[in-house]
């Protein structure tokens, strides 16, 4: 971190990820879901106040000024959506179908907002998903019309003209091809396409790809973006949900023309989402010229300072500080944050909770861990 004038958050963050000289690098702990928040309001953090303001003022920083963020407004979800409903209640659950289609199950201790939101750590049994066959997919792709009224908003021009004048990260963010089928198919339905029927697969990869690329095409061509994030979570603790080769067959073509697009429209960072083991994976985003990628879970074997040795400074990280370490407070985030120093000084990456911040992380530890992480990362 070698310059010396002060830069606004988007030329920093932009700076950092494209292994550039960031006054310092962006101070971004991580969010907490709603337990979490809960925990914090009877642990000491005021009610009525946004837990980034408490956090710098508990560490002595000013609030950043920032012009007001105005955002593109273009919708990647299906249109219309089907019916939210609860089909049946007992035994403690409701079962219900969600916005998506799906027949799902969930505690009565929540409603189906936390299905159609990520409001908290919620889990829920899938029953039946809306695509189980060619016929259903024909059904789908009539939700996914690039230009059905209400994609883009109205008055897109006169916030892509506000968007010029920025000081603030912008991003486009849309879920990977894999992801897209998952909740179109179910991930074992889906898993058995690949086999089974694989040109299926392709026929449905295919359409996502080019329904993200028109619907995305007025915001990229406009030249206002920073961010391309693509949500893929494909991995699980040690291996990819499919094989290498599935990926370069199937997902690849997708990345490759998404990124092409976005490189044209001058976009400087393209990150991938997902969770899980992701070693077998980074190359092929590399190849494909995603260029960061996040959440870096140390929980399922990830090496940050592995992969910074392994790919250099062809692939950047958001991310990658055990939550769990987190958790335990005390020494054991001190060596946490200890253990990530040579990564944030080899430039590239931008230290944060690997995932959202659970309920087990109590307001005084994320305090501890916040003063440790803006003093890491320059801000102290």
């Amino acid at each position: 971190m070698h310059a010396t004038s002060v830069m606004t958050a988007r030329e920093r963050y932009i700076e950092t990820l494209t292994f550039g000289t960031p006054d310092r690098i962006p101070f971004q702990p991580g969010g907490p879901r709603e337990k979490t928040l809960a925990r914090w309001h009877s642990e000491g953090l005021p009610a009525d106040r946004h837990y980034m303001d408490a956090v710098y003022g508990e560490l002595g920083l000013e609030i950043p000024a920032a012009k007001p963020a105005v955002g593109h407004g273009v919708n990647f979800r299906m249109m219309p959506t089907f019916e939210e409903k609860v089909l049946e209640h007992r035994d403690g659950h409701y079962i219900v179908q969600d916005w998506m289609g799906n027949i799902t199950e969930i505690s009565d201790e929540y409603d189906y907002t936390y299905i159609r939101n990520a409001k908290d750590f919620v889990t829920r049994k899938w029953h039946r998903f809306p695509v189980e066959n060619e016929g259903d997919f024909e059904e789908m792709k009539k939700r996914y019309d690039p230009e059905e009224p209400g994609r883009r908003p109205g008055d897109l021009k006169e916030r892509l003209a506000k968007m010029k004048e920025r000081d603030y990260v912008t991003g486009v963010h849309f879920s990977g091809p894999f992801w897209q089928l998952r909740e179109w198919c179910g991930f074992e339905p889906l898993c058995m396409m690949f086999i089974d029927k694989p040109e299926f697969v392709r026929e449905m990869a295919t359409f996502w790809k080019d329904f993200v690329s028109k619907t995305m095409a007025p915001v990229i061509e406009a030249g206002v973006i920073d961010v391309i994030g693509i949500s893929e979570d494909m991995a699980y603790k040690q291996k990819a949900m499919i094989s290498p080769g599935m990926t370069r067959e199937f997902l690849m073509p997708a990345y490759v023309q998404w990124v092409t697009e976005a490189r044209q429209g001058g976009v400087p960072v393209i990150d991938m989402d997902s969770d899980g083991m992701v070693d077998e994976l980074i190359p092929i985003w590399i190849e494909s010229g995603i260029n960061v990628c996040d959440p870096i879970e140390v929980a399922a074997g990830n090496d940050l300072n592995e992969f910074q040795r392994t790919f250099g400074r062809k692939m950047a990280y958001r991310q990658g500080v055990d939550k769990r370490c987190i958790a335990k407070g005390g020494r054991v985030i001190e060596e946490e944050l200890r253990r990530l120093e040579p990564a944030v000084k080899s430039g590239g990456y931008i230290p944060g909770c690997d995932h959202g911040v659970p309920f087990d992380i109590s307001w005084p530890d994320f305090l501890h861990y916040c003063r440790l992480l803006a003093e890491m990362t320059g801000w102290r």
